[in-house]
C-alpha cells in the first residue's frame, strides 16, 4: 500500500437519485441557493456553486416516484457541502431557520462546525465550514483529534452582527 492519492485531489461532484426532480431543485436551488447549470430532459439536472459545470447531479433514472431508501440500509450517509467561512454557514443557518426547514443536528467537530438536514428524499446533507488547519485539535501523536460536541449556535449567529 505505497500508493497515495495526490494531495490536491478533490471530490468533483456527487450524483443523487431522487424521486421528484422539481422538488429536489426547489430544495437545492430554491432553499440552499445552488445554480441550475443544465438539465437532461425531465430526468436529470446539474447544479453548481459559482458556475462550475456541476457539483451535484440529480436524476430520476431509477428512482422516479419511488420511496426513500431505508435509513438503516447501506448507501450514502450524507453529502457534505463546504462553505468558505463561518459567516457563510451562519447565513445559511439563518435562512433555514427563517424558512422553518428542520435540522437533524448541529455539531462542532473541532476541525469544523456543521449543520445536518435531510433533502426531500431523505438524503443526508451536511453544511459546514472548516476551521483553519493550524487550529485543528491534535492528539499527542500529532494526528487530528476530531470529536462531536453540540454546536455553539450563539457563536455561529454572532457572525451575522
Amino acid at each position: 500500500m505505497s500508493y497515495k492519492i495526490p494531495p490536491k485531489t478533490s471530490i468533483g461532484h456527487v450524483h443523487l437519485k431522487v424521486s421528484d426532480l422539481d422538488r429536489s431543485l426547489e430544495f437545492y436551488c430554491g432553499l440552499l441557493g445552488f445554480e441550475l447549470m443544465t438539465t437532461y430532459r425531465d430526468q436529470a439536472a446539474f447544479i453548481s456553486a459559482g458556475g462550475y459545470h456541476h457539483h451535484i447531479g440529480l436524476n430520476t433514472w431509477f428512482s422516479k416516484n419511488e420511496e426513500a431508501a431505508p435509513k438503516n440500509s447501506p448507501g450514502l450517509f450524507h453529502t457534505a457541502i463546504l462553505y468558505p467561512s463561518k459567516k457563510d454557514l451562519a447565513e445559511i443557518f439563518q435562512r433555514l431557520q427563517d424558512k422553518k426547514y428542520p435540522l437533524s443536528g448541529a455539531s462542532d467537530h473541532g476541525v469544523s462546525e456543521a449543520l445536518y438536514l435531510d433533502d426531500p428524499d431523505g438524503n443526508g446533507v451536511e453544511l459546514y465550514w472548516d476551521r483553519p488547519k493550524e487550529e485543528w485539535p491534535k492528539k499527542e501523536d500529532g494526528s487530528v483529534d476530531m470529536f462531536t460536541k453540540p454546536l455553539d449556535i450563539r457563536s455561529l449567529l454572532a457572525e451575522l452582527d
